[in-house]
């Protein structure tokens, strides 16, 4: 035999274990041991085999025939395998072997139904070989089959009750299940058979990490790196959880080592993108800068939102999001029942959201559950997220007609509750956001699915067959970068409660650390979205205004200390730079009031940020762009009738935004024209919205009581 790593050993007598040459597998695991006799996985596995039976090759079939069909399985050659198998199959149907083998080569092609069928044979024709029912177990998870994938694992452990593979992939079905007790005590197992299980170790910890002990989560990562230090997904998930514990800096550096093991790690390098973006670290941002429009547009799934803010490209937006949701949502969906004969009296309509509680989306939406129209629709929330007894949560329970927590529920267990709820229409609050749970969609919940105001962009999906939209956020020539069908509400897309509280709290200039005397410009979004390409515009324009001050939102203090270092290199005072910190939002609405004018980013516009501001009288200069993400502002400016504040282009942003503040009486006139503009246009008339929006629903359940496919939607003003 020609030399070969212990690596490549211990793959190919995997593989033929897996393909019943367990006696060549036992001889390989012995030529391992016996220039390594420290090998824990050779121990492991040869005390696995010894344990389990042999099963002698099938005396009708020529050795050599099977062999050669095995080679052109390692050589990757899944094509010429099926063929020459169904080939075989033919004279031998018996020998369960060549259909092990061929729903191996199924199931790397990703024909997963064939595959299943294939397993299924072999379990028939050898209903003692364990790794026939964990390879149908495997398939069975993968198609979303939860149910009979945990009953293959079960079947497989009964034959070999030290399987570790079989409990490891069990573990994994349960975890997709969100399952965790169960996952979390199969992992345990795994681990007692197979000390050194690198991947039992990682999997274990997203289970953990996914309960929210993170401090758990982040030993058994560091813990199946101690077995293999090269493990990339091990240093992936590592990083992320650093930035659930805002220790941006180790979560970098966990993505750089796993991009040094795997530079074509794209979900590793995204990550590591939008957390240089998080702090604004600009320089290592534009090392990487090449690569961003190529990432998630070829073959690899990357989370499509990081990008809304590192590039303004809506066919790039859509390509990541259809890669992205083709490859995660797997699963079949529910058979929908029979449309019904006659209209329901009331339309179901259920919110689906892991951020009901004080968050954005529920300042946003918290009064239109209250005023929904209870005589043409019945309102049901589902949430997903964090138990939380606050305000908004406590606000939301008391508007809807129903409200479930689903947390601990799997995705299936959530879309067969909403079938019992008899949903005629859902609509996915979160989207392509952290914390998602679209997959519960993928199972078809309702006849009618909208993607709405989460994820300012397409779903990229089969299965989500409407967006909510405005003509500003998708014009008509952008109607091609989306996947949905678009319901055009007549003014702006976006939702706004006119019920919102500004604090009356006594607030200054000086206690908030402005200047007293000077203008002050304020941009409170996310320091991911400000770039280079504002900030030296904003730079100019503290040059240019004396005494002027940037108020900015303090995300955290990295971010803090980098746009200091940039504001000097750009011969700016660091000082003038001030940072504000989180309070309550009633107080948040108030300090607007200290500001003068608001800056908005480029590719990813302030959009419950922007609406704040207006809503507490404060102007807002955009720059219109391409993409929905970067049109927001614009939407809602020309919905409160200032128009006038929308630029095109960055000379023009510039110098609109120079005039207001070196000419005192326009930026009066605005603030003035805002100021009556706030109660009289339509941005925040909630119930003129509410309304809009239900003949959206009404629109779109007429279409499908009709028969029809999802069309766009106008609804007319």
């Amino acid at each position: 035999m020609r030399k070969i790593s212990v690596a490549e050993a211990l793959r190919r007598a995997k593989f033929l274990v897996t393909n019943g040459q367990k006696e060549e597998a036992v001889k390989l695991y012995e030529l391992v041991l016996s220039s390594f006799p420290q090998n824990k996985q050779a121990k492991q596995r040869l005390v696995e085999l010894q344990k389990a039976p042999i099963y002698p090759s099938d005396l009708t079939l020529p050795q050599e025939i099977f062999n050669q069909l095995v080679d052109l399985y390692n050589q990757g050659k899944y094509g010429e395998v099926i063929i020459q198998a169904e080939e075989l199959l033919e004279n031998y149907p018996k020998v369960f072997m060549i259909w092990n083998l061929l729903g191996s080569a199924y199931n790397s092609t990703n024909n997963t139904s064939q595959a299943a069928s294939a397993f299924r044979k072999v379990t028939d024709l050898s209903p003692s070989y364990a790794d026939g029912h964990n390879n149908l177990g495997v398939v069975l998870s993968s198609q979303g089959e939860i149910k009979g994938a945990i009953q293959a694992f079960r079947k497989a452990i009964q034959i070999n009750p030290d399987y570790a593979e079989a409990y490891y992939n069990m573990g994994n079905t349960f975890a997709k299940d969100r399952k965790h007790k169960e996952a979390d005590k199969c992992y345990t197992k795994v681990i007692s058979l197979s000390p050194s299980h690198a991947k039992a170790y990682n999997n274990l910890g997203i289970s953990i990490k996914q309960q929210g002990k993170l401090s758990d989560a982040i030993k058994l990562f560091n813990k199946a790196l101690s077995f293999d230090p090269k493990y990339d997904t091990a240093l992936y998930n590592l990083g992320n959880s650093f930035i659930k514990q805002k220790r941006f800096e180790e979560a970098i550096d966990s993505y750089t080592k796993a991009l040094r093991v795997n530079p074509g790690y794209e979900s590793a390098r995204t990550q590591k993108l939008h957390q240089q973006a998080c702090i604004c670290d600009w320089i290592s941002i534009a090392r990487d800068s090449n690569l961003i429009h190529k990432l998630g547009t070829k073959a690899q799934a990357v989370a499509p939102f990081p990008f809304l803010s590192l590039e303004d490209a809506p066919e790039r937006h859509q390509l990541r999001s259809e890669i992205f949701s083709k490859k995660k949502f797997t699963h079949q969906p529910l058979l929908l029942s029979r449309k019904l004969r006659k209209e329901p009296k009331r339309i179901h309509v259920g919110y689906f959201s892991a951020d009901f509680h004080n968050h954005a989306t529920m300042y946003l939406m918290a009064k239109i559950f209250e005023i929904h129209n209870r005589e043409d629709f019945k309102i049901f929330a589902y949430s997903f997220g964090p138990e939380k007894k606050d305000e908004m949560r406590s606000r939301l329970v008391k508007a809807v007609d129903r409200f479930t927590d689903v947390r601990n529920l799997s995705d299936l267990d959530i879309a067969l509750l909403a079938r019992q709820d008899k949903l005629d229409i859902a609509v996915d609050l979160k989207g392509h956001t952290e914390d998602s749970r679209s997959g519960i969609f993928a199972y078809r919940v309702s006849p009618i699915q909208i993607n709405y105001l989460g994820y300012p962009g397409t779903m990229g999906t089969t299965f989500i067959d409407y967006i909510i939209a405005d003509k500003i956020v998708i014009p008509e020539k952008n109607k091609c970068f989306y996947s949905e069908k678009i319901i055009y509400l007549p003014n702006s897309y976006q939702v706004n409660d006119n019920s919102r509280q500004i604090s009356n709290c006594a607030l200054n200039k000086s206690k908030a650390g402005l200047t007293t005397n000077g203008f002050v410009f304020c941009c409170f979004n996310n320091n991911y979205k400000i770039t280079p390409v504002e900030f030296d515009i904003w730079m100019r324009l503290l040059g240019k205004v004396e005494e002027s001050v940037l108020w900015l939102l303090k995300s955290n203090e990295l971010a803090e200390k980098n746009l200091r270092n940039e504001a000097e290199k750009r011969g700016i005072d660091s000082r003038r730079l001030v940072f504000a910190e989180k309070v309550p939002h009633a107080e948040h609405l108030a300090r607007h009031r200290q500001a003068d004018l608001f800056l908005d980013t480029f590719n990813y516009n302030a959009h419950t940020t922007s609406s704040d501001a207006l809503w507490a009288g404060l102007p807002v200069v955009t720059k219109l762009g391409e993409s929905f993400a970067s049109r927001v502002a614009a939407s809602l400016l020309n919905a409160v009738d200032l128009p006038e504040l929308i630029t095109e282009t960055l000379d023009g942003y510039e110098a609109l935004a120079l005039k207001l503040a070196m000419n005192e009486a326009y930026l009066r006139e605005v603030k003035t024209k805002l100021s009556a503009k706030i109660l009289q246009k339509p941005l925040f008339d909630t119930e003129l919205f509410t309304k809009h929006l239900e003949s959206g629903y009404r629109q779109a359940y007429q279409n499908y009581f009709d028969k029809n496919l999802p069309r766009t939607i106008y609804v007319q003003d």
